[in-house]
């Protein structure tokens, strides 16, 4: 059946319609993993629950806005990918899956997140880039596994000093937000790896020399009127510094093999793999 009429059915609401979308789902996956990206869902049928030893669940580019409660049932879930998708709540049923060390929430609606997300102790990744936080969600400086947070592009203006607490955190992504100085409480990070505060509006940079896990600071497009120093070794993309646009993908991707053994994500272009 054609795309235009699979976009008509995508429409209805009906458990049929919304199963005829994700096809048929009767074995679970030789790898463990299934992809139901780009189906132009708007519920996820509960049949896509049942898999009970799957790892990987990709539910990407869809119109998602909730999920049914049986998803908790997903108990060996390691990664999760709900991003390009509507949710201005992040379902509660997600909170229950003990073992999730990456989940995918970028290009939603969400402007909080609920308590609960304290429980989900082997989380080791979370991307929440492109949603509508005004403020830093604070349950996230509980997430004592945490090393890579990606936040960018949201309206955040400061940095709360609970996220100090993070000893696992190895890079995070602030591009794109309000931020009009420098978070004083990343000077206290000392094993950070990557920051990357681009698109802001900071217009001094305090020295970073003393931050010994740090490989690579992004400060560019912010007003600006100092370079931040740093230790020898560590690469600076931005105004003044020794690394230009240009050399941004070469940067990260020197960071990126430096920092391998650590598990550090540094590439902000990265996508998750299907």
């Amino acid at each position: 059946m054609g795309n235009a009429m699979r976009g008509v059915i995508a429409f209805i609401p009906s458990d049929r319609c919304q199963r005829f979308l994700v096809g048929d789902l009767k074995e679970m996956p030789l790898d463990r993993t299934l992809d139901l990206s780009s189906r132009q869902l708007r519920r996820l049928p509960v049949v896509a629950c049942v898999f009970d030893e799957l790892v990987k669940l990709y539910l990407s580019d869809n119109n998602l806005s909730s999920l049914p409660a049986e998803i908790q049932g997903l108990k060996k879930l390691q990664l999760l990918a709900l991003d390009f998708n509507c949710f201005e709540e992040l379902p509660a049923a997600i909170c229950r899956l003990p073992q999730l060390s990456t989940l995918y929430l970028g290009n939603n609606r969400l402007y909080h997140l609920p308590r609960e997300l304290k429980d989900l102790k082997e989380l080791s990744t979370l991307w929440l880039e492109t949603n509508c936080f005004t403020a830093f969600p604070r349950v996230v400086c509980e997430l004592s596994n945490l090393k890579t947070l990606h936040l960018g592009y949201n309206q955040i203006r400061s940095l709360p000093s609970e996220l100090q607490q993070l000893e696992e955190l190895r890079s995070i992504w602030l591009a794109g937000n309000q931020l009009t100085e420098f978070p004083p409480v990343l000077l206290d990070m000392q094993l950070l790896a990557v920051i990357d505060v681009d698109r802001n509006k900071i217009r001094y940079f305090p020295p970073l020399t003393h931050l010994q896990g740090l490989k690579l600071v992004i400060y560019d497009h912010n007003p600006c009127v100092n370079a931040p120093a740093v230790a020898e070794g560590v690469r600076r993309v931005g105004r003044w510094a020794d690394s230009s646009d240009d050399d941004l993908e070469e940067d990260v991707s020197k960071a990126a093999s430096e920092t391998a053994a650590e598990d550090v994500e540094v590439n902000p272009e990265e996508q998750h793999n299907m």
